[in-house]
């Protein structure tokens, strides 16, 4: 057995995520243009006393935590992916598991699954189980949807709950600016207020979704103008009724030269998207100033899970 096992897996925003009405069993299908972003989750396992499986937040994350902001026994995902391989594989031996968070925690994109992934990769070489990638995939899907798509990386359009993934090749980059909230959302909760919107509107059934395939084109050949007024985010009106400050930060986007702004996934992060990686810097430090929050240039796509040592 290894002394350590050191895995990455990305962050990643929703260029396009569009919700359709409720269904029986309490999901909604999706459509979602997921891209996988430069700002990696890293998880270290070490070996532990057999049986046992927990979590710690490591000085290395350059995401300020509160206490207890992450929990780190049973309830964390990482753990729960470490547990659930012990359950598929037999393997009895215990881990912890040492997280440094590079991704904004509670805002939309996606940083646990991506500890979960990156959990998974850790374990699996940590115990030498030699498990496919395609096996790790499907435990992932297990955990949450979007974990699968931590696994690959790289921009994908995701269908039912976002774990149904078709990859799509040869993207050029793109560059945003992410700017993190100092609180979470629920995103039970978010998806519960568009469901309420929605029927207060009398639409409680949504219009058929679909990733618009000129926005896929557009990301594919890297033009962010033609990207920008295709963004779109169904569950945006509903983070901001939960959070209406995020208006603000809107408003502060735009007059800072952003081609286009939304909210990532369930929210409360705002992606906002820049000409090219210059563009972006000078606007991160802009709206870093004028709305006092660390704003951060990121680009994409960037790969999935992988193994580091």
């Amino acid at each position: 057995m290894r002394d350590f096992a050191t895995a990455a897996a990305p962050g990643k925003i929703n260029v396009a995520f569009q919700v359709g009405p409720l269904r029986e069993d309490g999901y909604h299908d999706v459509a979602s243009l997921y891209l996988a972003l430069d700002l990696q989750e890293l998880v270290t396992a070490y070996p532990a006393e057999a049986g046992t499986a927990y979590a710690e937040m490591s000085e290395a994350s350059t995401i300020i935590l509160e206490p207890d902001e992450v929990p780190t026994g049973e309830d964390n995902l990482a753990v729960k992916a470490a547990r659930l391989l012990c359950e598929y594989t037999g393997h009895e031996g215990g881990v912890r598991l040492s997280i440094a968070k590079h991704v904004p925690v509670a805002g939309g994109m996606g940083g646990g699954s991506a500890d979960a992934a990156a959990a998974l990769v850790a374990c699996d070489a940590l115990w030498g189980l030699g498990l496919s990638r395609g096996e790790l995939m499907r435990l992932g899907a297990r955990l949450g949807a979007d974990v699968p798509f931590s696994m690959t990386g790289g921009a994908a359009v995701g269908l039912g709950v976002g774990d149904e993934l078709s990859p799509l090749l040869h993207v050029e980059p793109s560059h945003w600016v992410l700017i993190p909230a100092s609180y979470g959302l629920s995103t039970p909760r978010v998806y519960g207020v568009l469901d309420e919107l929605r029927a207060s509107a009398s639409r409680g059934e949504a219009e058929g979704i679909g990733i618009d395939p000129e926005l896929v084109t557009a990301l594919r050949d890297g033009d962010p103008e033609t990207v920008a007024p295709h963004l779109r985010n169904d569950l945006q009106a509903a983070a901001v009724h939960l959070a209406p400050e995020l208006e603000q930060v809107f408003e502060a986007a735009k007059h800072a030269g952003a081609l286009a702004s939304l909210v990532s996934g369930s929210g409360p992060t705002v992606a906002v998207l820049a000409r090219d990686g210059r563009e972006a810097k000078r606007i991160a430090t802009q709206l870093s100033d004028e709305l006092e929050v660390r704003a951060i240039p990121a680009q994409g796509p960037s790969q999935g899970a992988r193994l580091l040592r």
